[in-house]
C-alpha cells in the first residue's frame, strides 16, 4: 500500500471520526433537558421525581378551587391585610348570592332529625344548594350537627356561577328538596318569588360575566426539550409544589384550606410515562384564576416573578395562548386593568379571594 493510499485512508477515518463525534454532540444538545441529582442527604424524592424536604407533604397543601359553601359570612373585617389567616369555617348563606328561604319549626329539631331530613345532593342542577341551622345554644347558623338542637332553618340555592345563571328549572328543583325537608320536619317554608330570584341571578351573572378573569401564559422551550423532571425540579426550586393530577403543579396560598396562587400544567401523559426523564415537553402554561386569589397575595406579581424566573433557568421564552412573544412591557397594561377589575370586585362586595368570589366564579 502507497504512502498515498494510506493518508487516504486516515484522511478518511479522521472525517468519519468527526461526523460521528458531530451528531453525537448535536443529539446531546438537543436531547431533554433532565432533572439534577438532588443534593446532600436532607432532600428526598418524591412522587414523579420531584425533590421534597422530610416532612413536607404536598398532597396536603391547597391544590385547587373549593366550591359549594365554604367560607365564611361576610364580615366587617372581610378584606383587611392581616399577617395571618385562620382557617376559613365551613357554612355562611348570603343574600348577596343566594336565594333563600327561611323554614320555621314549631318546635327544637334534634341534629340527628334534620341530617336524616337533608336531601342526598347538594346541588339544584347545576347550583350549589344548603340547608344551614341556627343552633339554639350557640345562636350561630350551621351545617345541622348531631347533638344539637334548631328551632330555625334556612335553605339557599346559589344564583349564578361558571356554568350561568340560576334558572325556572333549577329554581323549581330548589323549592321541592326544601319542602321535603320541611315536610319531614312538620316546618313551614316562605319561598321568595321565583321571578324576583331570577332576574337577580341573571343580572349577578352578567356582572360575573364582565369581571371573569382567568390568566394564562405559555412558557416555551428556545432550543431543547424539557422533560417532566427537569420541569418539576425547576418549578419546585420556585415555590410550586405538586398538584391535584397528573402534570399539575401549584403554587400554595399563605393559608391553609384556600385555592393556589398561582398553577403551572403540562402534558399529563408525559406526567404519568413509566420513563419521565424520556419525555419530552417544549412547553407548560402558567395560569392565574383572578377571582380566586384574594388580591393582598399580589398574584399577578408573582406570576410575573415566576414566569421570568423560570425562563431564565429553564432557557424558555414566554409567550401568549398564541404563541406569540410577549415582551416584559406588554405586562404592565395587564397589571392596570386588574388593578382596576380587583377595586369592581370590592365595591361589589365580591373581593377576589373571598368566598363568595370564590362561589361565584366557580
Amino acid at each position: 500500500m502507497s504512502n498515498f493510499q494510506l493518508g487516504l485512508i486516515i484522511a478518511g477515518a479522521v472525517v468519519l471520526i468527526i461526523v460521528i463525534a458531530h451528531n453525537a454532540w448535536n443529539s446531546h444538545r438537543n436531547a431533554p433537558k433532565r432533572a439534577q441529582p438532588p443534593e446532600g442527604p436532607a432532600s428526598v424524592m418524591g412522587e414523579g421525581g420531584l425533590r421534597q424536604e422530610p416532612g413536607f407533604d404536598a398532597q396536603h397543601l391547597p391544590a385547587g378551587q373549593t366550591d359549594g359553601f365554604e367560607g365564611q359570612r361576610r364580615d366587617p373585617a372581610d378584606g383587611l391585610d392581616l399577617p395571618a389567616h385562620p382557617p376559613e369555617r365551613r357554612g355562611g348563606l348570603d343574600a348577596l348570592i343566594d336565594a333563600i328561604a327561611p323554614i320555621a319549626c314549631e318546635q327544637p329539631v334534634a341534629g340527628e332529625a334534620a341530617l336524616a331530613a337533608l336531601p342526598p345532593t347538594r346541588r339544584a342542577g347545576s347550583k350549589p344548594f344548603a340547608i344551614e341551622g341556627l343552633n339554639q345554644t350557640t345562636r350561630a347558623w350551621e351545617m345541622p350537627q348531631a347533638g344539637q338542637r334548631y328551632r330555625q332553618f334556612q335553605a339557599g340555592v346559589q344564583l349564578a356561577n361558571r356554568s350561568g345563571a340560576l334558572n325556572e328549572i333549577e329554581f323549581s328543583e330548589f323549592v321541592m328538596k326544601t319542602q321535603q325537608f320541611a315536610d319531614a320536619l312538620s316546618a313551614a317554608v316562605d319561598f321568595p318569588d321565583m321571578l324576583h330570584e331570577v332576574a337577580r341571578a341573571r343580572e349577578l351573572d352578567q356582572f360575573a360575566s364582565e369581571h371573569d378573569a382567568q390568566l394564562t401564559f405559555v412558557l416555551r422551550a428556545r432550543q431543547a426539550a424539557w422533560s417532566t423532571g427537569y420541569v418539576q425540579q425547576h418549578a419546585a426550586r420556585q415555590g410550586l409544589v405538586a398538584g391535584p393530577i397528573p402534570g399539575r403543579m401549584v403554587l400554595p396560598a399563605s393559608s391553609a384550606g384556600l385555592p393556589p396562587l398561582l398553577t403551572l400544567d403540562y402534558d399529563p401523559q408525559a406526567a404519568m410515562s413509566d420513563e419521565p426523564e424520556q419525555t419530552a415537553l417544549y412547553e407548560i402554561t402558567l395560569s392565574l384564576d383572578v377571582a380566586q386569589v384574594a388580591r393582598s397575595e399580589q398574584p399577578f406579581a408573582r406570576l410575573r416573578e415566576l414566569a421570568k424566573g423560570l425562563c431564565e433557568t429553564m432557557d424558555g421564552m414566554l409567550c401568549d395562548q398564541n404563541g406569540t412573544p410577549l415582551p416584559a412591557m406588554a405586562m404592565d397594561p395587564i397589571a392596570t386593568d386588574l388593578e382596576q377589575l380587583y377595586t369592581q370586585l370590592d365595591a361589589r362586595d365580591l373581593s377576589a379571594g373571598s368566598a363568595l368570589a370564590r362561589r361565584l366564579f366557580g
